[in-house]
This record gives C-alpha cells, sequence and structure tokens, in this order.
C-alpha cells in the first residue's frame, strides 16, 4: 500500500488501454483482496503501486445498500453550480493511515468509464457511495483528500498520521494473515 508522499499518489494516471486480459482481471481481484485486508471502501491502483486509472469499491451506503464493482478511466459528470449540493463530512484515506477530516464533497455523482473487459460502466452514487466515487477519481488524477484542507489542518493530519501508523500498518498486516492473504 503506497502512503502520502510516494510519487505516485501525487501525479494523474495512464489510461487502461488493454481490456479483456488476464493481467487487468488478476488486478481487479488484487485490489479487492487488498481492500478487504486495509478494511477499505475503495482503492485506487496507484494505492498498490499501479500507473493505471482504475479503482474497486465494495462500500456500504447511507441506506444499507452494499455496491461492490471496478471502473477504468473513470470520468466525473460536470453538476452545474445551481445543482451542487455539497456535504461536509469525516473522510480517511488508506494511504494516509489513521487520520480523518471534514471534507466537503457533492451528495451526488455519476462516474462514466470502463469495466475490465472494456464495457462501458456508468456509476451513479449519492451519500457515502457518491463520496467514495470521487474519493477515488481524486486519487487517479494525483490528489488525496488532504490536498483539499487548509494548510494548517493538512500539518495536524500528517502529524497524526506519523503518529499511528505503525500500528495501523500492524493491524491491516494481522489481518491479512488471518485471512490468508
Amino acid at each position: 500500500m503506497t502512503v502520502v508522499g510516494e510519487e505516485i499518489l501525487h501525479r494523474p494516471c495512464q489510461e487502461v488501454t488493454r481490456f479483456g486480459t488476464p493481467e487487468l482481471s488478476r488486478l481487479v481481484d488484487d485490489m479487492f483482496a487488498t481492500n478487504q485486508v486495509a478494511e477499505g471502501a475503495g482503492l485506487a491502483a496507484n494505492q498498490v503501486d499501479v500507473d493505471l486509472r482504475l479503482f474497486v469499491w465494495d462500500i456500504t451506503d447511507d441506506w444499507g445498500v452494499r455496491h461492490v464493482g471496478h471502473i477504468a478511466n473513470p470520468v466525473l459528470d460536470e453538476v452545474p453550480p445551481e445543482r451542487r449540493r455539497l456535504v461536509e463530512e469525516s473522510e480517511g484515506c488508506l494511504s494516509v493511515p489513521g487520520p480523518y477530516r471534514m471534507v466537503p464533497r457533492l451528495d451526488r455523482t455519476v462516474v462514466r468509464g470502463r469495466d475490465k473487459d472494456g464495457n462501458p460502466l456508468v456509476i451513479e452514487g449519492r451519500g457515502y457511495f457518491a463520496r467514495c466515487l470521487q474519493h477515488e477519481t481524486d486519487h487517479l488524477r494525483g490528489h488525496l483528500y488532504l490536498d483539499r484542507l487548509a494548510q494548517r489542518e493538512r500539518k495536524t493530519a500528517l502529524r497524526e498520521m506519523a503518529a499511528s501508523k505503525d500500528e495501523m500498518l500492524a493491524r491491516r498486516a494481522s489481518l491479512a494473515e488471518k485471512l490468508g492473504k
């Protein structure tokens, strides 16, 4: 798992150009396993040191509905200013182990892309699921949730991460062992 400061997290990822390959299928499966071990809601390819515009999610939304999927080359639909509704909620990141911060995000979003076989996808999310789709798309653009914070808040979050990182990584390793991964 890559962590804040690693170069791959801070630059835009390359588009997926080869679909339907065993390698891409294996990567998607590995990302789901990594996301499970890390107890995440979603995981972008650059978080596992792969320079591709791809992410997975396994998340239960605000209404108790579980969403599981993946998307390559995601693009968020633009929302006209008069239809934007921002919700400020606590957000964390597997690549920033530990701290959570209040981050404003749109309460609804639509993301378009392709599945691992190249078929077109249109995914709509509301609430927590919308937040996840935006968060993971940000990753593929080279942005972390920390980039949305004021400088002082970002520095505080990084200090908290440094203090809790070893404990968090040890917990992930223990869970991976229990799950046989």
